[in-house]
């Protein structure tokens, strides 16, 4: 009798079956940033949903991509012509990947790496790039989205750490669920003066920039290929500096909720 029960509970666990876990692997190692501070944060968030089994990959060591639903790019490794690169066949890899349906987060100063390498350019949009390298964009405070021309607008840039209002833009996207239309941002960097190809960007969120004076996109995805990207600017952090910004609910939610998107393309588990 005690085997056929568990025989039963067996089989039905694996017919009811946990949720899926998807596979996340963060690529860190190198970073103007604290890395290791940032590598932390996005594990914890990622693991209080439930939702992830969660790798490190810290270069030089870089993951098969295609053992994962989402690659979180932590790395920057210099955003001038100068700038630390991977080996040619996992930069080939990567875009493989993401064109054949995989996600990608770029989190933070990630979107300031690889100025030459114009596939990333692609797949990020907006990038730490002069005006001379490609577009930017503004929202208008009716939250219309001006396009910059090429050669136009501040060149990248921010100022110290300080709290802000971020505005949710999307607000019937998946990764914008259950936000509210506005919070206030604790303790974090307000970057302005984004350039780059900016083609096929949805943008998400956006903050006014007490230096531009516009509203400057914190947050966007793309579709590459059969693949889902996710920028997200948040997330700054300096070593041996506290980073309550890491703490605020709205993006710890917006993170997660990005991050799934980039997975699979939807968000929750129905």
């Amino acid at each position: 009798m005690h085997r056929l029960t568990a025989f039963l509970l067996i089989c039905s666990a694996l017919a009811c079956g946990a949720p899926h876990q998807l596979r996340a692997v963060i690529i860190d190692g190198v970073n103007n940033h604290d890395w290791q501070a940032g590598t932390a944060a996005i594990k914890e968030i990622l693991a209080q949903t439930g939702h992830f089994t969660i790798d490190v990959a810290t270069y030089p060591k870089l993951p098969d991509f295609a053992h994962y639903d989402v690659v979180i790019n932590n790395f920057n490794g210099g955003h001038t012509a100068i700038g630390k690169r991977w080996p040619p066949e996992a930069e080939h890899a990567l875009v493989a990947y993401v064109r054949n349906g995989g996600g990608l987060v770029i989190f933070h100063a990630a979107n300031n790496a690889f100025l030459n390498w114009p596939e990333y350019n692609d797949i990020i949009g907006l990038g730490w790039r002069e005006p001379s390298f490609g577009k930017g964009i503004a929202i208008a405070s009716d939250g219309k989205i001006n396009v910059i021309p090429q050669g136009g607008g501040l060149a990248p840039g921010h100022g110290p750490r300080h709290d802000f209002e971020i505005y949710v833009l999307a607000k019937n996207h998946p990764i914008t669920r259950g936000l509210p239309n506005h919070w206030l941002h604790p303790s974090e960097q307000l970057t302005h003066g984004q350039h780059g190809p900016a083609q096929g960007l949805t943008i998400l969120t956006y903050a006014i920039s007490e230096i531009s004076h516009q509203g400057e996109p914190m947050d966007w995805v793309r579709r590459y290929g059969k693949g889902r990207v996710y920028v997200t600017m948040l997330g700054h952090t300096w070593a041996n500096e506290p980073n309550p910004n890491l703490q605020d609910p709205n993006f710890r939610k917006l993170l997660a909720q990005g991050v799934e998107w980039a997975a699979h393309g939807k968000v929750g588990r129905n």
